[in-house]
């Protein structure tokens, strides 16, 4: 489905909430979308045709228009319709006639000039207001907590629905299964509206204004701006002023004091370069810098004719590999790769990684990895 966005749309809400003047900043930039947003765009068209179908809504299967379905999209978007339906059943629970509303365009224009959305999900129920986001990217986990998207759409939907339904609680659900992450958060109508009025529609008469104070940080990610912004420049050459003279070697503090940053700072780094190619291309000279060919690899002509060549001398060209679980999977069938194979599947624990402490994985600790492991070398020997 694509849809126009507002200045100040939902989807930017955490941005421009974050960084004001950003939001007219980057109408001067082109929107270009790429790969992973058209997957996205694709994944909830899927999702919302699975779930309207389930609803018994009469519409029409997009499948043969989806640039980038698979076998893997469409098991995420039956779970994701699934798992709406567990929550509408679950809103039938307290109200006899809860609405449902897919692909809904919500207006909280009332505390943002022209600000709309699309909910995916809206859940109207006396009691409780249930909105469900779906997230296909895999990129970062998305949490619900305090999420200022979220936030916009129920107030969109108390919006709509006000007078109708008794509603004060604000049930707010991020289902994201690439990442298998399911998060919810709860709010009550009234918190909600003082943060609509305390925070919200005063910045966002700052930002219809290109007003207020740029702010570099992680909201940049998705900023039409981000290559040139000069406050994001800023923000990461701070990291290059570090005075290495003294000690020669970094103390704790000093390499915890760098790691705060260095993500940022290799993303920001590498959208500079790729704004820069991309403005080369155009004819743009950058002093000191010039375009040349990069380097590339043999390839066959024909790999068809190599193919018939090789096999006529006798050999085989081809190499075979086991498929993977994903491509596995899509071979035999979900039910029946879980029958015939489910047993034989093992999930490695994964490389250890270094994060910020608010991150809700338990921490590693390689000396009780190492035990489980002797532990399980020892019983399989035993049992040889």
């Amino acid at each position: 489905m694509s849809v126009k966005h507002a200045l100040l749309s939902a989807s930017s809400a955490h941005r421009w909430l974050s960084c004001p003047p950003s939001a007219l900043l980057s109408k001067q930039f082109e929107d270009v979308p790429s790969h992973f947003a058209q997957e996205g765009t694709d994944a909830h068209a899927l999702a919302q045709f699975k779930l309207e179908r389930l609803l018994g809504i009469n519409t029409k299967d997009p499948t043969e228009s989806l640039k980038f379905y698979n076998e893997e999209m469409a098991d995420h978007a039956d779970d994701y319709s699934a798992f709406v339906l567990e929550q509408v059943e679950k809103a039938k629970e307290t109200c006899s006639d809860p609405q449902i509303l897919i692909e809904q365009k919500l207006s909280f224009s009332s505390y943002v000039p022209e600000g709309y959305g699309y909910v995916d999900c809206l859940i109207v129920a006396d009691g409780t207001l249930t909105v469900i986001d779906f997230k296909y990217g895999i990129g970062l986990k998305i949490s619900a907590e305090s999420n200022p998207q979220m936030f916009c759409y129920a107030l969109g939907g108390l919006a709509l629905f006000d007078g109708i339904y008794e509603t004060n609680n604000i049930r707010l659900i991020i289902y994201q299964p690439r990442k298998e992450n399911i998060s919810e958060y709860n709010i009550s109508k009234n918190e909600l509206i003082k943060w609509a009025e305390e925070v919200l529609a005063p910045t966002a008469q700052l930002a219809i204004k290109g007003e207020g104070e740029f702010k570099a940080g992680k909201h940049c990610r998705f900023c039409k701006a981000k290559a040139t912004c000069r406050k994001r420049a800023q923000y990461n050459l701070e990291l290059a002023k570090y005075d290495f003279d003294e000690p020669a070697t970094l103390d704790k503090q000093e390499i915890a004091a760098t790691l705060t940053k260095i993500d940022m700072l290799v993303s920001w780094a590498n959208d500079v370069k790729e704004y820069a190619l991309k403005e080369a291309l155009q004819g743009t000279k950058f002093e000191g810098f010039k375009l040349v060919a990069g380097r590339s690899n043999r390839k066959f002509a024909d790999e068809a004719a190599a193919a018939d060549i090789v096999i006529s001398a006798g050999k085989d060209p081809y190499e075979k590999k086991l498929l993977g679980i994903t491509a596995m999977t899509a071979l035999l069938g979900k039910k029946t790769f879980e029958e015939i194979l489910g047993g034989l599947i093992v999930k490695p624990p994964g490389k250890p990684v270094l994060v910020t402490s608010d991150d809700k994985r338990p921490e590693h600790n390689s000396a009780y990895q190492d035990f489980n492991e002797n532990l399980e070398e020892i019983n399989h020997d035993k049992n040889s």
